[in-house]
């Protein structure tokens, strides 16, 4: 049987997310290391320096938040 796909990227196996919903730690970083992208594009944002230069840069408090809702939703998900 084929594995599904994404842009390229082959999806994790639903087994790897039945073994995250009940507890797996490893299970739980591999879906959080292929939406580790996606996560770090909606975390990007502009920042200014006290020169007011602006450049774009990783908001690590927006990123921690959206790996807590993902797994949020791992484990609540029914």
């Amino acid at each position: 049987m084929s594995r599904s796909k994404h842009k390229g990227k082959e999806l994790p196996p639903l087994s790897v997310i039945h073994a995250a919903k009940a507890g797996d730690a490893e299970a739980m970083d591999c879906i959080l290391r292929y939406y580790e992208g996606y996560i770090n594009k909606l975390s990007t944002r502009k920042f200014h320096d006290e020169y007011g230069h602006s450049y774009e840069g990783l908001d690590e408090y927006m990123k921690r938040r959206l790996e807590i809702k993902l797994i949020h939703s791992i484990v609540t998900m029914n």
